[in-house]
């Protein structure tokens, strides 16, 4: 029984390697099979196709001389544009000051400018870093305006803010963010003149570029400046009105002497600034020598209105002088007669005096 087992498990063993031999032999043999078919299926799928003879294959891949690729139209993306921003934040920046404090930040380096008439008046800073193909730059007016170039919102707050250690009179905080200006600017696709078109500025790629932006530069400071005098003006004129409110209701001055003459040397102050401390009712003497750029200069001043604007201020101004005045002579009138009556009494007094002496003598 043994050997019969063991004979069996040998013939087992010997079929189990036999049958595992086989198995590994039919295997490949229909994997191999398999892929002649496949290939065999493809050749005749390809042959099957109509008009794919090997001289009608070689025609498909051989390229056509007569034919044409379609016409694609070219789409230009639109060019792109920026934001010039102006603010005026005090009546002057020391600007060798502010010169030296951008040096030591490191954010900003300074620009010289081409002309010599405009490095006395005027800083021109660029920033060091750039975030993209169009720069960011900065003119710094000695008058106290700042104007951005392709500076964003919370870059231009931060530089308002580091200019603060470099103002003289300073401005309220709120009205030079109600008084800012701002323009859309953009380059021209072909060579062209530098012009406003539409409240948009179109600079000439090829151009003078540097003194062009400046020239856009000096009339937008100008105009938040005026802005500035202008709110500071509407402020002076509401603090006052009850006075001609009162005169025209009762016929009494409010206003003592000392606070009528306080308030017209605010006038006046104010008058010279607008006519004789700013280039308002001229053109600056640095476009004398640049025809093009007056012209730049003259364009933009009058979009924004600025000579309208100056002869408004300058009427309103005449008005509360007019007004102060009245108030003037008026309070002279008042204490002139109080002076008069003043001096009548004393000459009563006087006389009075001169009574009493002359009735003890009689008696």
């Amino acid at each position: 029984m043994q050997s019969s087992v063991r004979y069996i498990s040998r013939d087992r063993g010997g079929f189990t390697g036999i049958h595992g031999r086989m198995s590994a032999l039919q295997l490949k043999k229909r994997s191999q099979r398999k892929k002649k078919q496949i290939q065999d299926d493809s050749e005749e799928a390809v042959d099957a196709m109509e008009g794919f003879t090997p001289s009608a294959r070689h025609k498909f891949l051989t390229f056509d001389p007569d034919f044409t690729l379609p016409i694609m139209q070219d789409h230009k993306p639109p060019p792109r544009e920026w934001q010039v921003t102006a603010y005026a934040t005090a009546d002057d920046y020391n600007l060798d000051k502010l010169l030296a404090g951008l040096n030591q930040q490191g954010l900003y380096t300074a620009s010289t400018m081409t002309s010599d008439a405009t490095e006395s008046s005027v800083l021109h800073a660029v920033a060091t870093y750039r975030l993209e193909t169009e720069q960011r730059e900065i003119y710094f007016f000695r008058e106290g305006s700042v104007v951005f170039w392709n500076v964003a919102e919370l870059e231009r707050f931060n530089v308002l803010k580091f200019l603060k250690e470099y103002e003289e009179g300073k401005y309220d905080g709120e009205t030079v963010l109600e008084e800012c200006e701002s323009l859309s600017y953009k380059y021209s696709e072909g060579p062209s003149r530098t012009k406003l078109l539409h409240d948009k500025i179109l600079l000439n790629p090829e151009g003078q570029t540097n003194l062009e932006k400046y020239t856009f530069s000096n009339a937008l400071a100008m105009s938040v400046k005026l802005g500035i005098w202008e709110a500071s003006l509407d402020k002076y004129i509401d603090n006052i009105e009850y006075v001609s409110e009162e005169l025209s209701k009762t016929g009494h001055v409010v206003l003592t002497q000392d606070q009528v003459l306080q308030r017209m040397g605010q006038l006046f102050a104010l008058r010279h600034l607008i006519n004789l401390s700013s280039d308002l009712l001229d053109i600056p003497d640095f476009y004398w020598e640049h025809e093009q750029l007056e012209q730049l200069y003259r364009r933009t001043s009058d979009h924004l209105s600025v000579s309208k604007r100056t002869s408004v201020m300058n009427v309103k101004l005449n008005h509360c002088l007019e007004l102060m005045e009245l108030l003037k002579s008026h309070l002279n009138d008042r204490h002139s007669a109080r002076l008069e009556w003043i001096i009548i009494i004393l000459i009563m007094v006087e006389v009075a005096f001169e009574l009493l002496h002359l009735l003890e003598r009689l008696f």
